[in-house]
């Protein structure tokens, strides 16, 4: 009876498909969780990156200085993408820069500038409306937005800010069309 009995434990395999699951699914679904993040987050950059693009080529064609963007609307142009990713005045931050050539600009080595929590001086945008640039100006417009991961635990292993965000930085560097009436040399 009980040589019966060892040999019915040693043929019941009823549960060793729960067994291999408990031992397979953490590290399935960390996989699938972790896709699904670098999914997410090439989606948020591929967005703020076409934002920047959109917004650029305003001041590109002469758009903006034509119509007398403001500063602030200019803001609202790319805020009105990324806004559905957090709130456009804690985490989007935009500096324009104007330069006479290709030299000046490679000579600037200035990092771009991100909102801070703990520096509330750090204002949206870093620009006003003379940095547009006129005909023929080479211009740079760089963006950092702030991305809060929806897994911080999975996921890219990048850099983070001291409160969890990543910076996703977006940078359109161009020579500005030859709008208006006159073309300059």
């Amino acid at each position: 009876m009980r040589l019966a009995k060892r040999r019915n434990i040693l043929r019941n395999k009823s549960g060793a498909a729960a067994v291999e699951f408990a031992i397979v699914a953490p590290v399935f679904l960390a996989l699938v969780f972790s896709i699904i993040e670098a999914g997410w987050y090439f989606f948020v950059t591929n967005s703020v990156q076409q934002a920047t693009a959109n917004a650029a080529h305003l001041i590109r064609t002469g758009q903006a200085q034509s119509s007398g963007m403001s500063r602030d609307a200019f803001f609202d142009e790319i805020c009105r993408v990324v806004d559905q990713f957090g709130a456009c005045d804690d985490k989007l931050t935009i500096d324009i820069s104007s330069f006479s050539s290709f030299g000046a600009l490679a000579a600037d080595l200035s990092d771009p500038v991100c909102r801070d929590r703990n520096d509330p001086s750090i204002e949206g945008a870093q620009f006003d409306q003379n940095d547009f640039g006129g005909q023929r100006d080479i211009i740079r417009v760089r963006v950092c937005f702030l991305y809060k991961p929806v897994n911080p635990g999975l996921g890219l292993n990048l850099k983070k800010t001291e409160h969890g965000e990543r910076k996703i930085i977006s940078v359109n560097i161009f020579r500005n069309e030859p709008f208006g009436g006159s073309q300059n040399g």
